[in-house]
């Protein structure tokens, strides 16, 4: 048995209505998906984080090093990946090409042996998964922050306990935007903020210092991802914990932010960061400088059922009698991509269920992908 076809789908669906972060504007929703089918028929699909025409053309590049080998020497073909992308990427947008092609293997290796993806990782340590809802992006450039309020009180009845909100537009708007969220959600919410890093060390520290008394779970991001020394500096200076990782690639990467003591929790995008095979190293690495770990999750279904299965299989360190709830980042913002690709996850009572069937675990909708799709490419 051996890999015989590589297909890329770059999908793309216009945003009934534009948002904002603290860098640009989002207009759309673009996403490339990657299928990966065995001589047997079998098929996996996987995803990569990033540009997706990019993404795309990465897929394209490495394929020839992936065709004609056992989908079931996941860990030979990610070596093969890496070599023939280490002169020229080992950061930025080619891994997520590299990310994409592994979490296909996964979810093939995954139906070929007839086992969830996070049995094959190691063992399913959680079946249930409590989301945090990824929201709050603003709606205009004048009056930022309208619909806030009710944004808050919608993700309270849908079940959510944990929240996470973006900032980078100011200090003293963000401090009286986040004052007034906490005020709405009450004591008892998870309540995470995410600048994007938009602030240098002095801003970042100024606002860190005014949101203490709010009790948020984690500032993300509030520093560019260049500036290690500094991400550990603001970590003495606060007594917020700082997330950051999602801008970064590979256990070579994640080990610069570990070893400069960056952060309180690593985020990576399994999705752009090495794929599942290269997380389940991260996971190890930051285990063993006692660093939590929450990914990064922003994409299709995909994305979101990859994130299922590597959370099942994260260890609780320390080990406790009663194991806390782990974390996952369910995005709410506008996304048919998300909404209509693939079957399966759903938030009832406040988590998500991990997926017990093959693979990872989704059907994907072909009359949405037929729709979505603007670019196709096959390779053989």
């Amino acid at each position: 048995m051996y890999i015989d076809k590589i297909e890329t789908f770059v999908l793309e669906e216009k945003l009934s209505k534009r948002f904002y972060f603290s860098q640009w504007a989002y207009e759309s929703r673009k996403i490339c998906v990657v299928k990966v089918t065995s001589s047997t028929g079998q098929i996996g699909w996987g995803e990569g984080y990033g540009p997706a025409e990019i993404v795309a053309s990465g897929i394209k590049y490495l394929a020839p090093t992936v065709l004609k080998n056992s989908p079931l020497e996941n860990e030979l073909i990610w070596s093969k990946m890496y070599r023939a992308s280490l002169d020229f990427a080992r950061r930025g947008v080619l891994m997520a090409s590299v990310s994409a092609i592994d979490i296909a293997i996964w979810d093939l290796k995954g139906k070929i042996l007839g086992c969830p993806v996070s049995v094959l990782l190691g063992g399913v340590h959680r079946k249930k998964i409590r989301p945090y809802a990824t929201g709050f992006y603003f709606s205009n450039l004048e009056t930022p922050f309208d619909g806030f309020e009710a944004e808050a009180k919608k993700y309270l009845d849908m079940g959510f306990k944990a929240m996470k909100m973006k900032v980078g537009l100011g200090i003293n708007t963000d401090y009286e935007i986040v004052s007034r969220i906490r005020d709405i959600v009450g004591p008892d919410i998870q309540l995470m903020v995410d600048s994007n890093h938009a602030y240098n060390y002095r801003e970042a520290l100024a606002l860190a210092r005014r949101l203490e008394p709010l009790h948020i779970s984690w500032f993300e991001e509030p520093l560019s991802p260049e500036f290690y020394s500094q991400s550990s500096n603001l970590r003495q200076q606060t007594t917020i914990p700082i997330a950051s990782g999602e801008c970064e690639y590979l256990r070579f990467g994640f080990n610069q932010l570990l070893q400069n003591k960056s952060v309180d929790i690593v985020q990576p995008d399994i999705c752009a960061c090495g794929g599942l095979t290269e997380a389940k190293r991260i996971s190890s690495l930051a285990s063993t400088h006692g660093v939590s770990i929450i990914p990064h999750t922003w994409g299709s279904g995909i994305a979101l059922h990859v994130a299922t299965h590597f959370i099942a299989n994260l260890e609780c360190i320390p080990g406790r009698l009663i194991t806390p709830d782990f974390l996952m980042e369910y995005d709410q913002t506008e996304n048919a991509i998300r909404d209509q690709l693939t079957s399966g996850i759903k938030m009832e009572k406040g988590y998500i269920e991990v997926p017990n069937g093959p693979g990872l675990g989704f059907e994907i909708n072909i009359n949405a992908l037929k729709k979505m799709t603007i670019v196709q490419e096959q390779f053989t």
